[in-house]
């Protein structure tokens, strides 16, 4: 009827409105003659028209219930399809059926929500809201590490690579530069932050000297970070991410000193989070009350929250370790691998082996997933490779928080008192009930069992 065309016989003679037949010729009749005077009195008269069907067309000899909708249905005679009253042959449902997602709160709005609920917060809502425009600036910086030639090793004005870092690692390119970034976004937004330490510099530094103010006032909280975890990986155009933490100084200590960091994680850990540059971008944060999580709309540049008290599984089917590694593990570390991959563990169900070589990338995993991640000791690095300022505590705090549990394979990572801002320790994270099972297999075999491996070359 609105192409203001007619119905045929046969299609009149196979529509009826279930109880009123007589009817139907009729009202299309009317409405045919309306529309051969002017158009626009079919449009007029059209309310008034509906108001005598009471039900919907339907085919006839159909049991199917009246619906309330109004639903063009299909005639059964035999139509080309170029037939202009051929109807469409799916229902188009009503726009107000389609569900409409929560307006999602922006990150700036999420702290300042937070430091309103916990004052204690209050000092470090610019530091952490710079610490998301620094995660920002980062993720630029990788999705054009390629075309800006900011992959592969540092380089100096002669063109000679850069000398290891502390680490005993050679530096990348985006090390350099995310590193400068970080230093700049915890120091240069508020007075808060006393002292800070990269993974990348040999000794931690105060803010007036990563200022050059002699000035510049200090707070109570030092602040840690690794500007840019896995860099390897951008060559190969694998995830990266960034990892950071806060924590509060000593009462009556100098907030400034090296002594202000080698604090256990579990009396001075305020604040933790990472952020993981892949298909997406997403900022991962604790502050001590929960993990939530926020994505990086790439078209308005800020993150928003769409992961809202984040838990992970008690349990999961992912295991996340560098098995080239396998034969320099200890035994207990060894024989709970062997369980996963054979079944035998306590869940009677084989593992799924996920290893992207970013701590980052492997942790969110873990988190989303379920399951365990784990840098375990080896023969040649006694206490693993994962530093427990930059990452093994600020990884730990964040899996506690979320429901899983972090473990050196003897003991809980927030419990561990560095000796210097360097000190590594053995790192298991995941889902409670994995991480539990590889801490019985570490009881009943021991820590320090290094025994040659039977399968072993």
């Amino acid at each position: 009827l609105t192409h203001r065309v007619a119905p045929t016989g046969n299609q009149l003679s196979n529509m009826r409105i279930h109880g009123h037949g007589p009817s139907v010729a009729a009202i299309a009749a009317a409405m045919l003659a309306l529309s051969s005077i002017h158009p626009l009195l079919l449009i007029i008269h059209l309310p008034a028209a509906a108001a005598f069907v009471p039900a919907v067309l339907r085919p006839i000899g159909s049991s199917a219930p009246v619906s309330t909708t109004a639903t063009v249905v299909r005639s059964s005679a035999p139509t080309s399809s170029s037939d202009p009253l051929q109807p469409p042959t799916s229902p188009i449902a009503p726009a107000s059926t389609t569900p409409r997602k929560k307006k999602l709160k922006t990150f700036q709005r999420y702290l300042e929500v937070e430091c309103w609920r916990n004052r204690d917060l209050a000092p470090l809502e610019p530091v952490l809201r710079a610490v998301g425009d620094g995660c920002k600036q980062i993720n630029r910086i990788v999705q054009r590490a390629q075309t800006d030639d900011l992959y592969g090793a540092a380089i100096d004005s002669f063109g000679n690579t850069l000398e290891e870092n502390v680490q005993g690692e050679v530096q990348q390119k985006l090390d350099v530069v995310c590193n400068a970034i970080m230093l700049k976004q915890f120091c240069g937004c508020s007075n808060a932050i006393a002292a800070v330490a990269s993974e990348e510099e040999d000794l931690p530094r105060t803010c007036c000297d990563v200022m050059n103010d002699s000035a510049f006032s200090v707070g109570d909280y030092v602040a840690v970070f690794d500007p840019i975890d896995g860099s390897k990986n951008i060559d190969a155009s694998l995830p990266v991410g960034t990892v950071f933490a806060i924590y509060k100084s000593e009462p009556g200590a100098d907030a400034a000193s090296v002594q202000s960091f080698l604090q256990r994680g579990s009396d001075s850990l305020v604040a933790a989070g990472y952020c993981l540059y892949s298909a997406t971008t997403v900022l991962v944060l604790t502050t001590g009350n929960g993990v939530d999580g926020f994505t990086l709309d790439p078209d308005k540049g800020i993150f928003l929250h769409t992961h809202e008290d984040m838990r992970i599984p008690p349990s999961g089917p992912v295991y996340s370790f560098n098995e080239a590694n396998f034969h320099d593990f200890s035994v207990p570390v060894r024989r709970f691998l062997d369980a996963l991959k054979e079944g035998s563990n306590a869940s009677g169900k084989r593992g799924n082996a996920r290893y992207i070589g970013a701590l980052v990338g492997d942790v969110h995993n873990i988190l989303i997933n379920g399951g365990i991640f784990g840098y375990p000791a080896t023969r040649t690095n006694p206490n693993g490779k994962l530093r427990l300022l930059y990452e093994s505590n600020p990884m730990a705090m964040i899996l506690e928080q979320a429901g899983g549990a972090a473990s050196t394979g003897s003991g809980r990572i927030l419990d561990v008192i560095p000796k210097n801002a360097h000190d590594r320790v053995p790192t298991f994270l995941g889902s409670i009930e994995n991480v539990f099972e590889l801490d019985q297999f570490h009881q009943y075999y021991g820590d320090d069992d290094f025994a040659p491996d039977e399968n072993a070359p």
